[in-house]
């Protein structure tokens, strides 16, 4: 098949696949090529598709039957393309894309990769493309949104298009409004404040998660976090969707603030907000900033994570930061929200930085669980107070 942009072939897991060549469409170092070609295809996201395979392979298994699975944005069609390729369990894979130019290359990877009969392209509005499907014999087992900014335009349309203990797994990439540097942007979209703090990243994928349970409890759903994670530019959530009106008031009830002194580091998380009207910090008697509403509950299931860890133990050739995140995610499955950057605090102390391993041994032998976190490699996920951590700091330093 001919198209008129200039097209490279490449492999990426089991897949062989067109795609823009990405260079020709930079005109300058600044730019950000996969928003110029004519096709969204971005190669930096491989991590992201790495674990999908992974989390929805998991889910298939705790399921024992065969998947049904929409990619409604599926631009040059590779991460729909992987799932039919490289998940044992999948029925059929149904791919979208408004773009008649993605449509068109998507169509011809499936038939290049063999898959003709087992994955069906559409081309059409991706909220059209679900709404056809919120019937409750033609809903999907398995919804994979991966924008380019924010998914919440098309949460309402996925709730409805998956089936009782459905998968919904969602991407953010704009990071500015969740990180708290655009909070009137994370407002209107996520219904939630952010803050700018160290622990940002945690917080936006809280806000994002918690825009979820909010549109699921709209249709009496509530939602069971599997796996999450923070890496590059982007957060991403793995959740079933669980009917009833209970299952959403359960998960409404994991919904609340996370209160943050800039003075002192002190911060806790409340899941009522009357409690904090006018709350001073306990510890220096600052003024406390609220972030949220947003999640409060775990971020990832550590079954899901053992069983990625197995299945990953399986593939060869798999990226060496897919393992390093799961055994990290795994790690803090139980920790508190929020998590301590050391060199935050060495900065403001205006004290060397002492090495993590150090930090964690101080705290776990003062009696406090305490364990590295994937969204900083400065970072410790611990249920010791701030004063306590700020104490080892400099009692190590």
């Amino acid at each position: 098949m001919r198209f008129d942009f200039p097209v490279e072939f490449i492999r990426e897991g089991a897949a062989r696949l067109a795609v823009p060549r990405l260079e020709e469409f930079k005109r300058a170092p600044w730019e950000y090529a996969p928003s110029k070609a004519p096709v969204f295809y971005n190669p930096a996201m491989k991590l992201n598709r790495d674990v999908a395979v992974l989390a929805v392979q998991a889910y298939q298994r705790t399921l024992g039957r065969e998947l049904l699975i929409a990619e409604p944005l599926a631009g040059c069609g590779v991460r729909g393309i992987r799932f039919a390729l490289e998940i044992e369990g999948v029925r059929h894979v149904y791919m979208n894309d408004i773009n008649p130019v993605a449509f068109k290359m998507a169509a011809y990877n499936v038939e290049i990769n063999g898959l003709t009969g087992h994955v069906s392209v559409l081309n059409e509005d991706a909220n059209l493309f679900m709404n056809r499907h919120a019937a409750p014999h033609r809903r999907f087992d398995c919804i994979d949104i991966d924008p380019f900014g924010s998914p919440v335009r098309f949460l309402d349309s996925a709730v409805r298009a998956l089936r009782d203990g459905g998968l919904l797994a969602m991407t953010a990439t704009d990071m500015a409004p969740l990180c708290g540097v655009h909070p009137e942007a994370a407002f209107r979209k996520y219904g939630g404040l952010p803050l700018r703090t160290e622990y940002c990243h945690e917080i936006g994928l809280r806000l994002m998660i918690g825009v979820l349970a909010r549109a699921a409890a709209k249709h009496e759903i509530g939602i069971r976090v599997l796996f999450s994670h923070k890496s590059e530019h982007y957060v991403r959530a793995y959740a079933t969707l669980i009917h009833g009106a209970k299952r959403a008031d359960e998960s409404l009830g994991e919904m609340g603030y996370i209160l943050h002194c800039f003075s002192c580091f002190h911060r806790e998380a409340i899941r009522d907000v009357s409690p904090f009207l006018s709350k001073r910090c306990p510890e220096c008697g600052g003024s406390l900033r609220a972030a949220g509403p947003l999640w409060l509950g775990r971020l990832s299931n550590g079954d899901i994570c053992g069983e990625m860890e197995r299945i990953a133990a399986g593939r060869a050739g798999l990226d060496g930061r897919v393992r390093r995140l799961l055994r990290l995610v795994k790690g803090e499955t139980d920790a508190p929200a929020t998590y301590f950057v050391i060199d935050k605090i060495s900065d403001r102390l205006n004290l060397p930085s002492p090495p993590l391993w150090r930090v964690i041994e101080k705290l776990s032998r003062g009696g406090f669980e305490a364990q590295p976190t994937h969204f900083n490699t400065r970072g410790i996920k611990t249920d010791a107070p701030a004063r306590v951590v700020v104490e080892a700091v400099k009692s190590l330093a």
